[in-house]
Order: C-alpha cells, then sequence, then structure tokens
C-alpha cells in the first residue's frame, strides 16, 4: 500500500470510534456521548483552558494526545472512572489496540503517534499531566450541567469523586480543580 492508501486505511478505522460510547451525557443530558465526541471536546477544552497550566505547555502536543488517546477504544470499549474493570487487563487491551490502530498508518506516523499515546499514558510530562487532567474536567463538567446523570448511574458520591478524580485533575490542572471542587461538593450536598 502507498502512503497515501496506509494513511486513508487509518482514517477510515478510526471513524469506528464515532460508535464507541461512553457513560457521560451530553451537557443537556439528551443522550450519551461518543468517544469521538469526548475527544474533540477535551482537545477544545485544552485549548481554552491552557493558560490555567502551572507550567508551559506546547499546547499542540496536548491537542495532539487528547486527539489520539481514546483511539484505542475502537478495539479496547471505554472504561468509566467509577465502573468496576480490571485495570491491568484493560492496559493490555490497549496496549494492543494501540498497536494494531497505529500500525495502520506509515512506520513514521505510526511510530510518532504511539510515541504521543505512550508519553500519555505514562503522565510524566507536563504536557501529559496537563492532558490527563482535561481528560478528567470535562465527564464532572458534564454531570454538572446534566444534572448528575452518569454520577447517579455509577452511585457516585463527593467521596468518590475526590478518591478517584481529584489526584489526577490535580496532578496537571490544581487550579481548575480549585474552581471545580466547590462546585461538585455543592452538587452532591444539595442531593443529600
Amino acid at each position: 500500500m502507498s502512503r497515501l492508501d496506509q494513511q486513508m486505511a487509518f482514517l477510515t478505522e478510526v471513524d469506528r470510534l464515532k460508535s464507541v460510547m461512553r457513560a457521560t451525557t451530553l451537557c443537556d443530558g439528551s443522550r450519551y456521548e461518543n468517544s469521538a465526541e469526548h475527544s474533540w471536546h477535551i482537545a477544545l477544552y485544552a485549548l481554552v483552558l491552557a493558560e490555567h497550566s502551572e507550567t508551559s505547555l506546547d499546547i499542540g502536543k496536548v491537542i495532539r494526545m487528547l486527539l489520539l488517546h481514546d483511539l484505542v477504544e475502537i478495539d479496547a470499549g471505554d472504561a468509566p472512572v467509577f465502573g468496576d474493570h480490571d485495570a491491568d487487563a484493560m492496559a493490555q487491551r490497549e496496549a494492543a489496540a494501540a498497536d494494531r490502530i497505529f500500525g495502520l498508518l506509515p512506520a513514521d506516523q505510526a511510530s510518532a503517534f504511539r510515541a504521543l499515546w505512550d508519553e500519555f499514558e505514562a503522565n510524566e510530562t507536563p504536557e501529559a499531566q496537563f492532558a490527563k487532567s482535561i481528560d478528567r474536567i470535562q465527564p464532572p463538567m458534564q454531570n454538572l450541567a446534566s444534572g448528575g446523570v452518569s454520577w447517579v448511574d455509577y452511585n457516585v458520591t463527593y467521596d468518590m469523586f475526590e478518591a478517584r478524580i481529584g489526584p489526577k485533575i490535580a496532578k496537571g490542572a490544581p487550579s481548575i480543580l480549585a474552581w471545580l471542587r466547590p462546585r461538585v461538593a455543592a452538587f452532591f450536598a444539595g442531593r443529600s
């Protein structure tokens, strides 16, 4: 296959991300979002909120990570943060999916995209930490807007939010967590 054939095969394959449904609804609560919508939305979140990072960022790199990070869900499926799943088994499925999906591309692009995905997963660079934080900010914002649809579905409490989401946001976007935390606390206090 030519380089262009490989690129088009990849682009056709990743269209399948539009069919992977997530546990979070749209802000209006009308339906659950798909992973492609989520990826677009968090890339936009990163673009808009980059100024709130506490470190200097290559925002283009952050956006590239966010556009690529969920492509593995085509094969591995979505693993809701409040759902029950074997994290090690999911990591293995995602790594195999990354091999297959990025492997559709020409070797140089496959290597570059896989490196971005691996960097995101390792969560060690400022860009990965900010990207991971942004990935965790959008679902609570969707829940606050929708009346907590997926929080209700998963019987989430404020303590669960703090334990599973708080540290992930704090690592790369502590000022955004400081803004978000009282809003989430007020939502859960209102449900008591």
